[in-house]
């Protein structure tokens, strides 16, 4: 997928204008690109639309408005689109319990390495994770990943991490617009 451009990138007062007419079409394109895998992990696969209303969002909740910080967000958010064959996400580990997630992230230090994307011919293929988000005694609540699928139809999503082993079929909206991301590697 392509990177946000600088150009695409709205002033504060023009997005405040058309931000309730951008939003609908975005929370749609996230939710038809949101997987839930064994009750606590949340991927939500990125592409160029969805890393743009990140970058606006932040602009606009931080009040950002100089052109190095703005290219900082553009450059920082960008990292989350995934590149030719490849597709990105957000993990989120959503663990209510203050205490238990606490515990958890600790357990879980070997997570990121043991999440997969799996394609139609049956292939799993392995996340590659930010390193930088990581503690040597704790695991992050929010990773950033990336699986190459070489192009490839995503049919699931999985967990194989002993304590965590669960995996989540893909419904056909959500093939459909993993394969629309890929698809515009091509464009």
């Amino acid at each position: 997928m392509r990177p946000v451009k600088r150009e695409e990138i709205l002033d504060l007062a023009s997005y405040e204008k058309s931000r309730e007419a951008i939003r609908p079409s975005i929370l749609d394109a996230k939710r038809r690109r949101r997987v839930h895998v064994g009750g606590v992990l949340t991927f939500l696969f990125e592409n160029t639309a969805t890393v743009r209303y990140q970058v606006q969002e932040m602009l606009r909740a931080e009040r950002i408005q100089k052109e190095p910080e703005i290219a900082h967000e553009i450059e920082t958010y960008n990292e989350l689109v995934g590149g030719k064959g490849e597709l990105g996400c957000s993990l989120l580990i959503e663990i209510t319990d203050p205490e238990e997630r606490a515990r958890k992230l600790t357990q879980w230090l070997a997570l990121p390495k043991h999440l997969y994307v799996k394609t139609e011919d049956g292939e799993k293929h392995r996340a590659r994770f930010d390193e930088r988000q990581n503690g040597t005694d704790r695991l992050s609540s929010v990773q950033y990943l990336r699986f190459d699928v070489k192009g490839r139809q995503p049919i699931a999503v999985g967990s194989d991490l002993p304590g965590l082993t669960a995996e989540t079929a893909l419904d056909g909206e959500q093939r459909e617009a993993l394969r629309q991301d890929l698809a515009s590697d091509l464009s």
